[in-house]
Formats: structure tokens, sequence, C-alpha cells
């Protein structure tokens, strides 16, 4: 990997993921900034700004971790639930490059916590399930975590530790300003004892590879990830321009991938039966469907 440039005139930067591999050092990564993609997910409510943070940063996760994904057309799906948070439920999920994310809350008990609450104030003894749906084989793959420490980022981190004895560092940047909500993360993985599709043979956190791995990427900034005029080459390149080989692989472009419409909610609905189905039914005879991802309504002819 030769020194990049910065972003060309007509690019923006934003919503592309862009995969590296350091194969001196064993490791993986994956680097992704979101921008008209975000806006166009927290634009389908009216979410406060804690709210849109929050909502931010799950989906930066997703695409670090959903683009990981082999399987061109499987998905991962992250959800976080509480008991007595004042977030009841997050949930984004990623597949072929298309996002989708929503939260529910309580809109009076987080104006009590203020404006900038912790993990813990927003989602209380909750936990983060990750589940990975693969399309080709039909299987499915779950892990759950506490949601523990001060961020998302850092409790996808300990799914790693704990669900997939993967070392992995997760670091995400979300920027929110008159012109819009703009987010970044980074994803670095050691694979110990050989390249990815090789067997690991020990997983170790202070293995001296990935501790080197992990000082580098420990030093990315905040505003690196959220800088649109830094391409996301060169982001990887002030971080590992010392390493003897660093191989880059652009990723998918991200869009929305709200996958609503008449055709899939009617299928959905003809599962059930028709005694539900008439308490269902509107006095017009319609069924009607709020698309919680999109803000949409759909009539359904049942």
């Amino acid at each position: 990997m030769s020194a990049p440039e910065h972003i060309a005139e007509g690019e923006t930067g934003y919503d592309r993921v862009l995969g590296f591999t350091i194969p001196e050092r064993n490791g993986r990564g994956r680097v992704v900034r979101l921008g008209p993609v975000l806006e166009k997910i927290l634009g389908a409510h009216d979410y406060p700004p804690p709210i849109k943070h929050v909502l931010a940063e799950a989906l930066v996760v997703a695409a670090l971790i959903g683009s990981l994904l082999k399987d061109d057309e499987g998905q991962l799906t992250m959800q976080a639930q509480t008991e007595s948070g004042v977030v009841d439920l997050l949930v984004c999920d990623y597949r072929g490059g298309e996002l989708r994310g929503y939260v529910r809350f309580d809109d009076q008990r987080l104006g009590m916590i203020g404006v900038n609450p912790s993990l813990y104030a927003l989602f209380g003894q909750g936990y983060l399930a990750i589940t990975f749906d693969m399309a080709t084989t039909g299987q499915r793959y779950q892990g759950i975590v506490p949601l523990e420490g001060t961020s998302l980022a850092e409790a996808c981190q300990n799914y790693f530790a704990q669900s997939e004895q993967v070392p992995t560092l997760i670091r995400v940047a979300v920027r929110s300003d008159a012109q819009g909500c703009v987010a970044g993360g980074l994803l670095v993985q050691h694979l110990a004892e050989g390249e990815e599709g090789r067997e690991r043979l020990h997983v170790r956190l202070d293995h001296p590879e990935w501790e080197h791995l992990a000082a580098l990427a420990g030093s990315i900034r905040h505003d690196e990830l959220v800088d649109a005029d830094l391409s996301l080459e060169a982001l990887t390149w002030r971080l590992f321009h010392e390493e003897k080989e660093v191989r880059v692989e652009t990723g998918r472009q991200l869009s929305r991938g709200c996958r609503c419409s008449v055709a899939h909610y009617a299928a959905v609905i003809g599962n059930f039966p028709e005694e539900d189905r008439a308490e269902m039914r509107d006095e017009t005879g319609m069924i009607v469907v709020d698309c919680a991802f999109c803000s949409k309504q759909f009539q359904i002819e049942a």
C-alpha cells in the first residue's frame, strides 16, 4: 500500500467500507464513515440528540461487523434490550451493504438523565444480542453480552472476546452539528497464528503482534474518524504505514436498507389465522402496518 491522497474533488468519503489486512501481524480490519445514509436513517424519527448519538454508534458498529461476513446475502442483527433502562429497544442490521436501525425509548425519563448520558443511564442492566444469519447455509449464530462499559463499541469488543475469542479493538466517533450527523469507526482484529481463513491456534490478548496492532489502532483520533476530507485509505495509511505490507480492499457502498413493502407485510399477515386478521382490520376493512425503521404506513388488504 503506497501513500494515498486525500479525497478527490467530487467524492464525499461517506457511506462505504474499506477492508484491510496486515499479513505480517496476522491482523485484519475495517474502517467506515457514514454521512447521508446515516442522516436518512436518523431522519425517519424525531430522535433527541442522545438517542441519535447511540443509534449512530450502533449503525457504525453494525457496518464494521457486518462487512466481515463472507456470505453476500448473510445478515448481521444487533439488538439491545433492557428491563429498566431509558432505552427499551435498540435494533439495527446489516445485509449486503444495506443498513437500517430503530430505537424505542422513554422520552420523559430521557429528559431526566441529562444531555450526555452514560451507557448505563440509557440501558440500565441491559444486554446486547449479536446474531449472524447465513443465507447460503441457513445457519444462525448468536452471542449475548451484558451492556457494560462506556459505549456500545466496548460492549461489542467484549462480545468478540467472550463469544468468538478473537482479540478485537473497535473505535467509533460521532459528530453532530447544524450541518448534520457524521459517524465513523475502526475495527481491528488479531487472527493468531495465521491470516484470515486459517485455524487460530491460540488466543492471547498479550500476544506481541496484537499488542503492537492495538497500540497503533488505538492512536486513532475522534476527529480523524469523522473527517470527510480524509479518505479511508489515507486514514489506514496514517495508522499502519510503518508495517511491511498493508493490503486494502474496497468494500461495499452503503445504503439505507429498509426492506418494508406491501408485498412483504401481506405475506407476513397471510400467515396469521383469519380470526387474528379480523382483529387487525380497521373500520374500512384494511390492516394498517407501521414500519418502525422508516416510519411509513402500509395499508394491507386482508
